[in-house]
């Protein structure tokens, strides 16, 4: 199952859990968006149909971001003219939860949502006794090795 929706004055082939990168969207409610304007929706045994009924995809914002920074540079010769321009396009990454269309509604899988990593609680007094321990040694070392290296004469 899948759908051809317009959003941002492009057309994107969508399906159940792809992401796609749109143009910046406003956020509606707790980052989920809703796509209006479906072009076409595939149905059973590989049919596909312009939806004639209320057809709806939806859509859950993952990331908000700018692309990557494109040169504009404008040049004319022989008249001294050069102006050198940057631009950076924003867009939103939106997962694509859900196509219904004639009743019908085909969702994707739900991904478990990662847990922040815990942070450990201030490692033993025994480590952090040995770590300063083990970096006093090796500054001993390197001092020793320094003083005994002879040195080279310039001549």
């Amino acid at each position: 199952m899948y759908a051809v929706i317009r959003a941002g004055g492009k057309q994107y082939r969508v399906a159940p859990g792809d992401v796609i990168r749109v143009e910046k969207l406003g956020t509606g409610t707790e980052g989920e968006v809703e796509f209006n304007d479906v072009l076409a929706v595939s149905g059973s045994e590989g049919e596909i149909a312009r939806p004639q009924s209320e057809a709806r995809v939806v859509g859950q914002v993952v990331e908000e971001g700018r692309g990557a920074k494109i040169l504009v540079f404008h040049y004319k010769r022989k008249k001294q003219y050069k102006k050198l321009r940057g631009h950076r396009q924003a867009f939103s990454a939106v997962r694509i939860t859900e196509i219904a269309f004639d009743g019908q509604s085909f969702k994707a899988p739900e991904i478990p949502k990662k847990e922040p990593k815990l942070k450990r609680v201030a490692a033993s007094e025994e480590t952090k006794e040995a770590a300063s321990k083990g970096s006093a040694k090796k500054k001993v070392a390197k001092k020793s090795a320094a003083k005994k290296a002879p040195a080279k004469k310039k001549k």
